[in-house]
């Protein structure tokens, strides 16, 4: 069967040699209408974008692309980044970085042209699920896609996660076993666009306290709140509205749980003294400020992703396709008071909480 060349595309969009060149190479030089056009038309042709002369000698392209739903500078996907190109650099590889391929829109966009473009190796996917269609695209020309945190292993090639709801289960647990009998859980509202693994942390929230209820006295209740910058402000704001503060919180994030300690603090509702608190992620600043979290390692999520990926790309299977990792709890501080120098720390707090409100 002859293969099909970029004439093949202008003829059937309508449009010059030139243009379809353009619409691949210099996108900012075509309307969005006319690329969009060209990149269905390549798509339903399943043409591809010749590789340069190196990769063709290979067949590869020593390129890998990571994509996230939210900045690299998140700390979780730095670490992912950092433990991908630890492997992954000293196999001769770059690693590109999407950012925020959140919406319908920016995965339809990368699904539609990476196979066009035909121009990395291996794909992972951080903390997201993807649809059997968008890892099709990518089958068709052989590009394996690994999940790292992902809510499920379903579409991807191989993968490596945690448990988020047993993680989330277990710190919920622990709160209600030292005794503690009004839980809430702070959380941002579900991305309405992508399935996201840090969701399925409610579950296990939810599962724990409804476990609880049928042997216990205990209330409980989901604080959802918008996603965003100010969502530990708007976290602040609806536990400050409840009719009675409760004496535990369990937080979807240390960065929440962290900013939430110190201006509970400055509203007089000190931790551990008043209240337990809990996080998830054991993140920068969770040892410094004493967070009692749920530890996971996302650099070696990263390492191990890559190794992964390495495999597939040789055309081997890993020895362990999918992955799951549990979740570590770590006893700091934050859910109850252990000692003397516990109590030192508290009235420190509170005397510094009691300057800051002037």
């Amino acid at each position: 069967m002859r293969k099909v060349g970029i004439r093949d595309v202008a003829k059937a969009s309508g449009v010059s040699i030139s243009t379809v060149s353009r619409a691949f190479t210099r996108p900012e030089l075509v309307s969005n209408e006319t690329r969009r056009k060209i990149l269905a038309t390549a798509d339903s042709l399943d043409f591809n974008i010749s590789r340069s002369a190196t990769a063709l000698k290979s067949g590869r392209t020593y390129r890998v692309a990571m994509l996230m739903n939210e900045e690299i500078t998140s700390w979780f996907n730095t670490e992912v980044f950092a433990g991908i190109d630890s492997v992954m650099h000293k196999a001769g590889y770059d690693v590109d970085f999407f950012e925020h391929i959140d919406t319908a829109e920016t995965r339809g966009e990368f699904f539609t042209t990476l196979p066009i473009r035909c121009n990395v190796d291996a794909v992972f996917v951080a903390s997201f699920g993807i649809d059997p269609h968008e890892a099709k695209r990518l089958r068709r020309i052989h590009v394996p896609i690994v999940g790292i945190n992902t809510p499920s292993t379903k579409s991807f090639d191989a993968s490596i996660s945690i448990d988020d709801e047993r993680g989330m289960y277990t710190a919920t647990r622990h709160l209600i076993e030292l005794g503690r009998r009004h839980l809430v859980y702070a959380c941002s509202d579900p991305a309405p666009t992508i399935d996201s693994s840090i969701d399925c942390r409610t579950a296990g929230f939810v599962r724990a306290c409804k476990e609880a209820a049928t042997t216990r006295d205990i209330e409980w209740e989901v604080l959802s709140v918008p996603r965003g910058r100010a969502f530990a402000d708007n976290a602040l704001s609806a536990l400050l509205k409840l009719r009675n503060f409760p004496d535990a919180i369990c937080c979807q994030i240390d960065m929440m749980a962290i900013p939430l300690m110190i201006k509970l603090a400055g509203q007089g509702h000190v931790c551990p003294r008043d209240y337990s608190l809990m996080g998830f992620d054991d993140s920068p600043y969770a040892d410094t400020v004493g967070l009692t979290t749920m530890r996971q390692e996302p650099h070696l999520m990263g390492s191990k992703a890559a190794i992964k990926a390495l495999s597939l790309i040789e055309g081997h299977m890993p020895q362990h396709v999918h992955e799951r990792i549990e979740p570590e709890l770590v006893l700091r501080r934050s859910d109850v008071l252990r000692a003397t120098e516990d109590r030192i720390q508290i009235d420190a707090m509170t005397t510094q909480a009691s300057i800051m409100a002037g």
